[in-house]
């Protein structure tokens, strides 16, 4: 069903302003930044990974609006960014119309999983899919398409209550369109050590889902914040800050964890 050579792994969450685009990026940045040949997929149409690595709206002439549609390759559309490695399949506001335009054919689903099986998608160690807020039809090709789904979470009150609508959702692709999907990780989000709140939903998290959380905390950063205002990840913007730091950290992680699943 998929090619051996890579990883496709979507990065979603149904809740906005979680640090979903922030976490795709920077992880992105951070595998490629030790050696892993990295694709992202923007499949939000707001295309805020793809500003966030320095694709101007005017730049973006074929999109995964077109790879959706099945009308261009991988090859024919991604760009490479500034970081070495590391290419992305930008978006545009053109997105927003492909679930109307493709909600009847019978491979709706499984539009973004064909994409993926190029030579061009071949050539990555890994793919990262970077979904919009909800779960729609796109969230819906882009987890058909994975190995495996990361969850950021923000270490918010909420955090739990949303998170197990999203594993509801996973286990519901498992059993449709995808059995061999699986949880990559839960990465922890905008944790403040000073907020004794974030503090128990790290300990609530960590309870109920063990293993399938990351160690590292991602904490809030401004230098993080600030980054994608220039374009860039913030591994680029200011490698030393802290954000940096913890997603390298992450980066090394998800390789970690990818090795023992091959030994398993």
């Amino acid at each position: 069903m998929f090619g051996p050579k890579n990883r496709i792994i979507t990065i979603a969450n149904q809740k906005g302003g979680v640090g979903k685009t922030t976490t795709a990026i920077n992880l992105a940045t951070a595998l490629a930044a030790i050696g892993e040949r990295v694709l992202i997929v923007d499949l939000d149409p707001q295309g805020n990974a793809s500003t966030g690595l320095g694709i101007q709206r005017r730049a973006r002439h074929l999109s995964s609006y077109e790879l959706m549609m099945g009308t261009h390759s991988i090859g024919q559309i991604a760009q490479d960014t500034a970081v070495p490695n590391l290419a992305i399949v930008p978006s545009t506001m053109d997105l927003l119309g492909v679930e109307m335009e493709i909600s009847k054919e019978s491979d709706r689903v499984f539009r973004l999983r064909k994409a993926l099986a190029s030579v061009d998608a071949l050539a990555c160690s890994y793919v990262l899919v970077d979904c919009p807020p909800s779960f729609n039809l796109l969230t819906m090709n882009a987890m058909a398409a994975a190995h495996s789904v990361l969850v950021p979470l923000q270490c918010e009150f909420f955090a739990l209550e949303g998170l197990s609508q999203l594993l509801e959702t996973v286990d519901q692709v498992r059993q449709t369109v995808n059995p061999g999907l699986d949880i990559q990780g839960i990465v922890l989000t905008m944790f403040d050590s000073r907020n004794n709140l974030a503090q128990q939903v790290v300990s609530d998290v960590r309870l109920h889902l063990g293993d399938k959380v990351y160690h590292t905390l991602i904490p809030r950063n401004v230098r993080v914040s600030e980054a994608p205002s220039y374009g860039k990840p913030a591994i680029l913007y200011d490698l030393k800050c802290a954000g940096s730091q913890a997603y390298l950290q992450l980066a090394s992680e998800v390789i970690q964890r990818e090795r023992q699943r091959k030994a398993a």
